[in-house]
């Protein structure tokens, strides 16, 4: 089972990286993703990446959040950092409109300028969405044949939206947002309408502890050796066997990102 997203250069983990990434490892979490979300926390992950080489992979992105930071000197870097064998998507890219941290237009400004990065460096990307379904289609589609892969991170969607990302052939992480009882519910019943090949699993650790965790972790801080609770629930409300399951995202996570 491969953690496709995790915010392993959040303060957060400031105290524990290396230990965070054992559990993961003890736990049986076979591979780890670490998430960029602006200039320089997409320059830590590939250097956390490169401490855990074979294990932990990148991004290299501008969240939305951090849109109104674009400039050349970005786009460059994440170019640069691109050329790292450790580095093998683009993003976290996408929009935002629901705490709106940057003006919209900035948002998909620099969303489209990292989607026609991804295009020329041929690599996936690695998406956002949250209360911007209409604009982010509008911004995506003209580069959809231009791009290797796509996954919707962090999919909290509605069915309409999910079937929209579907019919684009985009891929679609899930997190323990699903184990929550009370937002979760609608999500957990649209589990089986993913098609095997293109589900993919993540923590988002430290965020979106799973709620249903028995007993529960003393902290509320989410870690990556938690991703085996989320396979073991996601695999029972979709009717499959976890171990099955476990290896099909492992499988899905190595080709869209073109892991050995």
């Amino acid at each position: 089972m491969f953690d496709i997203g995790v915010n392993l250069t959040s303060t957060q983990f400031a105290k524990d990286r290396d230990q965070v990434v054992k559990r993961a490892r003890e736990a049986g979490v076979t591979g780890l993703l670490i998430t960029g979300t602006n200039a320089l926390e997409s320059q830590q992950a590939r250097q956390l990446a490169t401490q855990h080489a074979g294990y932990c992979w990148s991004t290299a992105g501008v969240h939305p959040h951090h849109a109104s930071e674009w400039s050349a000197e970005t786009a460059s870097t994440l170019r640069r950092l691109a050329e790292s064998e450790q580095v093998v998507a683009i993003g976290e890219c996408g929009l935002d409109f629901n705490r709106n941290l940057s003006a919209h237009q900035q948002q998909e400004y620099a969303f489209d300028a990292q989607l026609q990065l991804a295009a020329e460096l041929q690599l996936p990307v690695f998406l956002h969405c949250r209360e911007a379904h209409e604009r982010f289609l509008a911004v995506l589609q003209p580069w959809l044949s231009k791009l290797v892969g796509a996954v919707v991170h962090c999919f909290t969607g509605t069915r309409d939206e999910l079937e929209d990302c579907l019919a684009l052939g985009l891929s679609v992480g899930i997190t323990g947002w699903v184990c929550d009882e009370r937002r979760g519910l609608e999500l957990r019943d649209m589990l089986p309408l993913i098609p095997a090949d293109r589900l993919l699993l993540e923590t988002d650790a430290p965020y979106l502890l799973p709620r249903d965790m028995r007993p529960r972790p003393t902290s509320r801080r989410n870690e990556p050796c938690f991703l085996p609770h989320i396979v073991q629930q996601v695999a029972h409300w979709r009717g499959e066997q976890p171990d099955a399951l476990a290896a099909r995202v492992d499988h899905n996570a190595r080709q869209l990102f073109r892991l050995a």
